[in-house]
């Protein structure tokens, strides 16, 4: 395993965590009255977007899974739909998987889309530009001793981290402290975001620790 490679993963990392931390930081100076508690839908279509374009610029230029040989404009064009039909599959898929675990059916169908694109933002998006939407190599990925990359196992960790983070957030919502963050999906999306942002460090510094064992040997 290349420690330029680990480097190039580490700056991926903190280039997404950062642009994270500007779609709180940024926004309020162009747009007023912009928060992410008072303005949570604006903020989740920001950060969304944001981190969306940035991950598949940084994929252009980095270029962590090149193809072995040249593809033709045809072939790039059905990719890139297909990789289009995934996300919003995994968009729908997140929406009725948040519903069936207790969001509101009806009312706030908003919200829990957006949070939805969010999740999908963080998980599928990043697995469609390394992996593109090859659904074996993503069954090979996300299996057992499957990564054969430092950028797959960093999607390993991001993905988990996520979802987990979504997870953990919804424990406060039923309890009566009446805080502004227990909106839905307030506490959800932003458990979400710390999850995929802890995941973006832990990531590069789990492969540095366990570097003599992650051989990524081709399969």
């Amino acid at each position: 395993m290349g420690e330029v490679e680990l480097r190039r993963l580490l700056a991926a990392n903190l280039l997404r965590a950062l642009a994270i931390v500007l779609t709180a930081v940024v926004p309020p100076l162009v747009l007023e009255g912009f928060s992410v508690l008072g303005t949570h839908l604006t903020w989740l279509s920001v950060c969304s977007a944001c981190v969306g374009t940035l991950g598949v610029i940084l994929h252009l230029v980095l270029k962590p899974s090149p193809s072995p040989k040249r593809r033709s404009f045809a072939h790039k064009i059905s990719r890139f739909l297909k990789c289009c039909v995934y996300f919003f599959m995994s968009c729908i898929l997140f929406h009725a998987v948040i519903v069936l675990y207790g969001a509101p059916l009806i009312e706030s169908v908003t919200e829990t889309f957006l949070f939805a694109v969010l999740l999908s933002t963080f998980t599928t998006l990043q697995c469609l530009c390394v992996l593109g939407p090859n659904v074996q190599t993503w069954i090979r990925v996300f299996s057992k001793n499957g990564a054969m990359s430092v950028w797959e196992s960093s999607l390993q960790i991001t993905t988990v981290c996520s979802v987990l983070g979504a997870w953990f957030g919804a424990f406060p919502i039923p309890l009566d402290w009446d805080r502004p963050w227990q909106v839905w999906p307030i506490s959800c999306s932003l458990g979400a975001t710390f999850g995929y942002m802890a995941g973006l460090i832990i990531a590069p510094l789990w492969i540095h620790w366990n570097r003599k064992q992650l051989t990524y040997k081709s399969r």
